[in-house]
């Protein structure tokens, strides 16, 4: 682990996630393994199977952030391209990977399956790409510099973010804190403001909820020092009392004068 912040985006592709057919499981599933990894996911982005759409939002990302996950678009069909748009990316020819075709030969030769030039199609990548070791269905993702492409198929994505999260640089971890509010983020706000404004190098969520009778706030501080976490913490619990007694008071004005 290092001391620096490591950042880190995804990419997921396919028509079938933006017409709502499939439902992504694969961004949920690799937030959490980054966060507990101490590495910042940034930003999340999903494209349609378009080449161009592919090389642009990854250029972009690759250029922003310390790694860059993509997921789907690496199977034997004509519309998973990521390969030949990874390939474009990073200008290399995408051409069928010897070890990659030697893999999935001789999975289908144990399964007495035709090894088609459809199926072949999975062990194309860009020249020089790293494997990325698939224990579920054998072909392989790949690695090029910052950029690991991986299946979409949950099962075989988890699969490969289980063998290349042991190689990734990881970052000091963020620290987080979760904190009941009984209070709506309209008697909260302004207050609330305030506090992060004061403590700039923590992180502060609101999150409403409603119970059908009346609003609540789950507060959660996030920070990299427990120091900066327990004054932010300290400077909530405080506002929230200053509320409950400025409620109470006004609830109870006391007898008149």
């Amino acid at each position: 682990m290092t001391s620096e912040i490591v950042t880190a985006a995804i990419l997921a592709i396919g028509d079938e996630l933006l017409s709502g057919r499939t439902k992504d499981k694969n961004i949920g599933h690799l937030a959490d393994v980054l966060l507990l990894a101490g590495i910042d996911l940034k930003e999340v982005r999903i494209v349609a199977d378009e080449e161009e759409a592919i090389v642009e939002a990854l250029n972009a990302l690759r250029a922003r952030y310390t790694y860059v996950f993509t997921s789907g678009g690496i199977g034997p069909t004509h519309d998973d391209i990521t390969a030949d748009a990874v390939s474009k990316a990073f200008g290399l020819p995408c051409e069928h990977d010897a070890e990659a075709m030697r893999l999935l030969g001789d999975m289908y030769a144990r399964r007495e399956m035709e090894f088609t030039e459809a199926r072949q199609r999975m062990a194309r990548m860009p020249r020089g790409a790293r494997h990325i070791p698939n224990p579920v269905s054998t072909a392989p993702g790949f690695i090029v510099e910052n950029v690991y492409v991986m299946a979409g198929v949950p099962q075989v994505f988890q699969a490969m973010v289980d063998n290349i999260l042991p190689d990734l640089k990881t970052g000091s971890r963020m620290l987080t804190r979760a904190l009941p509010c009984p209070y709506g983020e309209g008697d909260i706000g302004i207050l609330l403001g305030a506090i992060q404004k004061a403590h700039p190098e923590t992180s502060i969520g609101s999150y409403p909820k409603y119970d059908g009778q009346r609003f609540s706030t789950e507060l959660v501080v996030r920070a990299r020092e427990q120091v900066a976490l327990e004054a932010a913490t300290d400077a909530i619990l405080a506002m929230i009392a200053e509320i409950t007694a400025a409620k109470a008071a006004a609830s109870n004005p006391g007898p008149e004068a």
